[in-house]
């Protein structure tokens, strides 16, 4: 395995042959095609975690049923603050955050199909507890309250 980047005799900085495959090329589609066999050649294995993070996220986006964390957690067998650590190292946001870029997903799709679109209900349908809090959301999401993006 190489350790570092080590000097010669003369002070002159030796590569190894790992590192001068990739940067001794002068055509950069011959370093990339060096870096690639390079990063290749290390076998990444798998990360269970990152799979399970990315079928989660698939789950919220397929499953239009999915409103609350807690039920998402319980779904994929974890308590709801290991699926936020899980969303934290492998997604970069919470599974809050997500079940709401698909709750205005919907109500963008509904808005845009449906021009008199019922927000009270629509937000029921969406989980939210009233209309208020579905138009706060939408409107700090998309920047207009769902009246304005309604007729366009």
């Amino acid at each position: 395995a190489w350790t570092g980047l080590r000097s010669d005799a003369a002070g002159a900085l030796r590569l190894p042959p790992p590192v001068r495959a990739v940067l001794d090329p002068d055509d950069e589609n011959a370093r990339v095609t060096a870096l690639d066999a390079f990063l290749l050649a290390l076998e990444p294995r798998p990360d269970p975690q990152a799979t399970l993070a990315m079928s989660v996220v698939d789950r919220v986006r397929t499953d239009r049923t999915v409103l609350r964390v807690d039920r998402l957690a319980q779904d994929a067998g974890l308590s709801a603050r290991s699926l936020q650590r899980l969303f934290s190292a492998y997604v970069g946001v919470g599974p809050k955050w997500v079940i709401l870029r698909y709750r205005i997903h919907e109500a963008l799709e509904r808005a845009g199909s449906d021009p008199a679109v019922d927000w009270s209900r629509l937000a029921a349908d969406l989980g939210y507890s009233d209309q208020a809090h579905l138009v706060r959301d939408f409107t700090a999401t998309v920047g207009v309250p769902p009246t304005a993006f309604a007729p366009r």
